[in-house]
């Protein structure tokens, strides 16, 4: 399925509009991680584990919307975008949300 964040496809014309397709991914961060996250606050660096944890998140979405978009017969989605927002108490909660439009081409 293509995906992309245009509202057009250059070159392949959009044949039919299939509707607006949604989901929301929750994943929860767990103590190791808040732990390790915790040290490189105090003293500077990327928090892999958190970035596994936002990655995994947004494939997650991602492959999500590809059902929901093929459910309805599409075959591609176009003005794809997803927001982040942390959850629950302390923040230990990642929610992903992933929009677009779901097309033929």
């Amino acid at each position: 399925m293509l995906i992309t964040t245009t509202p057009i496809l250059e070159g392949c014309p959009i044949k039919e509009y299939k509707g607006i397709v949604t989901v929301e991914t929750i994943i929860a961060a767990n103590m190791f991680r808040d732990i390790a996250a915790g040290f490189r606050d105090i003293f500077g660096g990327r928090s892999g584990s958190y970035e596994t944890v936002i990655r995994e998140a947004k494939e997650t979405a991602i492959r999500e919307l590809e059902k929901k978009a093929e459910a309805q017969g599409a075959n591609a989605i176009v003005g794809f975008a997803i927001d982040y927002e942390t959850m629950g108490k302390g923040a230990s909660l990642l929610m992903a949300a992933a929009r677009g439009t779901a097309v033929v081409i």
